[in-house]
């Protein structure tokens, strides 16, 4: 027995580590864990590629690939399907620490006391669960030196193999480096953001100016736009082709903002309309010194404004309203796993805004300008899923198209698909879904031919899936391959705090629409906002703002599902919340004549959850 052996063994004896213990002495909630994720993004970050890799080279084989923090936390396990159902029952699931104060010696928990890279096999685990297996760990440590998480390899015990643990040292050096390297550039990327922004901020005009008119930096873009090529420009005075340059330095340097403003500038002895922004550029000591123009066609921004996106992600971050502290930590987490080719799992309760979420994912990452495919699991029926998913071939069904049609993943190639109430996916389907994942190829119905994709998934769900695996209703190995990056949306009552800023941006935003004028409440109608449960979450108080707006009263109390009214022009009869729902249900539908898709669509609701309102289930 070696000695690190032999040593661990006594600390697990002292820890009171028995050799009957069934499950590690630690396992953390689904949301306590969601914090220990967003604790460690930087690492999940910089390790995933390492993970995938490492699992591309033993997938074919019985070992798991897993990924620790610090303290042995279980951050993220891949596998295939048997191999994660081993794992599964031994309780080897994200959330479970495997420090040997927790189970005693293994690879994991071991290799972080000791600080190395090591292996345990066999009967040298203390728990007799684990004398299956052979474990190679080795720790991770960030530039300072401090062990910050583990990478493991774990499989049958009679795998076991010095290369094994030679894979993972090098692995756990190689994701080591790039924490290192990551850190060295994060200062020449900051420093490089100010360029970035101006020459990366296309399809508009950007250049800088000083505030006598001397150009400095221009973008591509800029020269296409109004005209000039790149000597002309720059030995252009900026002063003298915008009419009102006075004006807009007076503005600038007392701090008033300029945006979007339609003005006329001189191109070429011509005068034409274009559309202004421009910020300031200080100097060590708060002093304006320069000027940044962002400049954009106006008729082609009037031709996009009416203009239908059709595949493409609306929503940014900058839409995602709320200070709460742990959703700004949500928040963050998203934006740092923007660029990631791993799938996205995002949970949260109906109405917590988990496709706005996906698609300021989208916007954020380096797949914007690609498309963001949406797929409601639940809407479709369970015979149009794999049609719609991976397309067919011509011919391959009755009433099949004679060319064939591509499905989603096709047509998300080179963007992100997001597949929304994943749980609600036939159980059937589910091994094609994972097999497109794993392989990154679809074959469309009917078809033979591996068509080579490159799409992003990011799926949500308002489920348990871990019951629903109990349940025998989600396979094992898909909820893994989605929860690789898992995201929780808290639900409106976890962040109470945020029900002003929300009530007031509806109330802005509802009135506008509508035409109509905001309602003003005081701080204990308010407070009584706060003290509801909110089931329906954003959602829902969204729709009982416009309902203020479109009927001119407010509720007064929420006990129970009650609402007592009192009209801002006459006296208001008490009704409940149902009936709330029905009355508004039926103005919407008679206000878009009958039409399902237009008013679910006004209702923030899917036209299957639409259809069971209106028939009263």
């Amino acid at each position: 027995m070696d000695t690190y052996i032999e040593k661990a063994k006594i600390r697990s004896y002292n820890y009171g580590i028995l050799p009957d213990q069934k499950v590690s002495k630690k396992v953390v909630s689904e949301r306590e864990l969601d914090r220990i994720i967003k604790e460690n993004q930087e690492l999940i970050t910089v390790a995933n590629p390492f993970v995938n890799q490492l699992y591309s080279f033993v997938k074919d084989t019985n070992f798991l690939v897993i990924l620790t923090d610090g303290d042995g936390c279980i951050l993220n396990i891949i596998g295939n399907e048997d191999m994660i159902a081993r794992a599964y029952d031994t309780f080897l699931i994200p959330g479970a620490y495997m420090g040997e104060q927790y189970v005693g010696t293994n690879g994991m928990g071991t290799c972080i006391f000791e600080g190395y890279p090591l292996q345990v096999t066999g009967e040298e685990h203390q728990v007799e669960i684990f004398h299956g297996w052979t474990c190679s760990g080795a720790p991770i440590r960030n530039p300072k030196g401090d062990i910050i998480g583990c990478i493991d390899l774990t499989g049958d015990m009679n795998l076991v193999n010095s290369h094994t643990l030679g894979m993972v040292a090098a692995a756990g050096t190689a994701i080591e480096n790039m924490l290192a390297l990551k850190e060295s550039s994060d200062e020449i990327n900051n420093s490089k953001n100010y360029i970035e922004t101006i020459v990366n901020s296309i399809p508009s005009a950007i250049f800088s100016a000083t505030l006598d008119g001397k150009v400095k930096l221009v973008n591509d873009y800029t020269y296409n736009l109004l005209g000039y090529d790149k000597d002309e420009f720059k030995k252009l005075d900026i002063s003298k082709m915008f009419l009102n340059w006075e004006d807009i330095v007076r503005r600038i340097t007392t701090k008033e903002s300029i945006f979007q403003d339609d003005v006329y500038v001189n191109i070429k002895a011509n005068k034409n309309e274009v559309n202004l922004s421009a910020y300031p550029v200080n100097d060590v000591y708060g002093k304006v010194n320069e000027i940044v123009f962002v400049v954009k066609d106006v008729k082609k921004m009037r031709k996009l404004a009416n203009k239908v996106t059709g595949s493409l992600a609306i929503y940014t971050f900058d839409k995602v309203i709320g200070e709460h502290e742990e959703f700004l930590k949500t928040i963050s987490f998203a934006k740092k796993i923007a660029d990631s080719k791993s799938t996205i799992l995002i949970m949260g309760e109906s109405g917590t805004g988990k496709e706005i979420f996906a698609q300021a994912i989208q916007n954020a990452s380096n797949r914007k300008k690609e498309p963001f495919v949406a797929l409601n699991c639940g809407a479709i029926p369970k015979n149009l899923i794999e049609s719609e998913l991976f397309g067919y071939e011509g011919g391959a069904f009755t009433g099949a198209k004679p060319e064939g049609h591509p499905g989603k993943f096709e047509v998300a190639d080179g963007g992100t698909l997001f597949l929304d109430e994943i749980g609600e996916m036939p159980y059937e389907l589910q091994t094609r879904l994972l097999r497109v994942i794993e392989e990154g190829t679809v074959r469309r119905i009917g078809g033979s031919r591996e068509i080579p994709i490159d799409v992003r998934i990011i799926a949500a769900t308002n489920r348990n899936l871990r019951e629903e695996m109990e349940k025998g209703n989600f396979r094992k190995d898909l909820y893994y391959r989605l929860n690789v990056l898992p995201l929780r949306l808290p639900p409106l009552r976890e962040r109470v705090d945020d029900i002003p800023l929300l009530f007031n941006y509806f109330m802005e935003r509802k009135a506008n629409k509508l035409n109509k004028k905001m309602v003003q409440v005081s701080e204990d109608y308010m407070d009584k906002l706060k003290e509801y449960s909110w089931p329906g979450n954003i959602r829902e108080l969204e729709n009982m703002v416009e309902l203020i707006i479109n009927t001119e009263s407010i509720p007064m109390s929420f006990q129970q599902g009650d609402i007592e009214s009192k009209s801002l022009k006459s006296i208001y009869t008490p009704f409940t919340l149902e009936e709330v729902e029905v009355e508004h249900i039926k103005k919407t539908l008679a206000y878009y004549e009958g039409n399902i898709t237009k008013a679910a669509n006004a209702l923030g609701i899917s036209r299957n959850t639409l259809y069971r309102k209106i028939e009263g289930k």
